[in-house]
């Protein structure tokens, strides 16, 4: 079964790292209507995730091996657990960041990756990162377990029910990790920075309040991260 070996393969090799911005900073050509994008990647992740289950339980017994993409204390657990949601990524182009001559929210760009977070009793264990290869949605990776947790729990406590207030906004050249929040009220936009962020920008988290911020309040740790990022690249 190799698009089995394949998938498998991808899963315990990592999920999207933040490390290698090359791959994927640039925004994809986006032909296909949001809704079916949407449905193209849903289907991708459901479907792959019951080839991967399936394939886990059936040569797998007891506690899951070391490196498992997914957190799960046995691997029979995976039984129960499913595909909750999904949400397209977005990043903002390095040198439009540099220039700043836009906000935040209008330099955001799609970048044709879509990531599901997966969940066990309800409870996140990783996500799974699904992306069109050679005009086919398919499952690139599995893992992620300490964004999947941490996302869940912002979008919990900012999304709508819908989660269309919403947005995940990766910035790869400085290893960073936002939930963009839009106010049902203002239409304001401000920033729940994940861990990620947190710990590439040596963010703190807000003592007060609702933990978001203003996009003022990250311009400029993101223009440094994301300067050093290119120029040590070089």
């Amino acid at each position: 079964m190799p698009r089995i070996s394949t998938l498998l393969g991808l899963a315990v090799a990592g999920c999207l790292s933040l490390s290698s911005p090359a791959l994927y900073a640039q925004t994809a050509p986006l032909s296909a209507s949001p809704q079916a994008q949407r449905d193209g990647a849903s289907n991708a992740a459901q479907r792959d995730f019951t080839q991967f289950v399936q394939y886990q339980v059936q040569n797998h017994a007891g506690s899951a091996p070391q490196g498992f993409p997914l957190e799960v204390a046995d691997v029979q657990d995976l039984k129960d657990a499913r595909i909750a949601y999904g949400f397209p990524v977005y990043t903002i182009d390095p040198a439009e960041l540099l220039a700043g001559r836009r906000e935040l929210k209008a330099m955001a760009k799609p970048t044709g990756i879509w990531r599901f977070v997966i969940t066990l009793n309800e409870q996140p264990i990783g996500l799974a990162t699904v992306e069109q290869v050679n005009g086919k949605w398919e499952t690139v990776a599995y893992g992620a377990t300490v964004m999947a947790k941490d996302l869940d729990a912002a979008m919990t406590a900012h999304a709508n029910a819908e989660r269309s207030n919403v947005r995940v906004l990766r910035i790869y050249q400085a290893q960073s990790d936002f939930l963009e929040v839009s106010s049902a009220q203002s239409g304001a936009v401000r920033f729940a920075p994940l861990h990620s962020a947190r710990q590439s920008l040596l963010l703190q988290r807000k003592g007060a309040g609702d933990g978001l911020l203003d996009a003022s309040e990250l311009l400029e740790p993101l223009r440094v991260a994301v300067k050093k990022n290119l120029d040590s690249a070089h």
